[in-house]
């Protein structure tokens, strides 16, 4: 019976934030699907055909990305399935997670 009120309780106060509990649950790191299609090192972009972006609004769609940290795509290459985050930023979109998918 405890844990049924403490459950509701946690509930009602993700509520009272106005914050849907699907929301809260999966987080802000919500990570995107894709397949890397090409890694430009030296200019630390990669292509990648993802699935819909959430946090950007975006449709599936390939196209290429600024990596925040070049040094994380030393990780992947060509071919891989990824799961990964973009944020825009300065007009642009810059990957800032990227990691092999599972």
């Amino acid at each position: 019976m405890k844990s049924i009120l403490r459950a509701l309780a946690v509930a009602a106060g993700v509520l009272s934030l106005g914050l849907p509990l699907s929301a809260h649950a999966a987080g802000v790191d919500d990570l995107t699907e894709a397949t890397v299609k090409k890694v430009d090192q030296a200019g630390g972009r990669v292509t990648l055909a993802h699935g819909p972006i959430a946090n950007l609004g975006m449709p599936p769609m390939t196209m290429t990305f600024a990596a925040r940290d070049a040094a994380m795509l030393k990780r992947v290459k060509a071919g891989d399935k990824v799961r990964f985050r973009a944020e825009e930023t300065g007009g642009g979109y810059v990957v800032v997670r990227i990691e092999a998918a599972k």
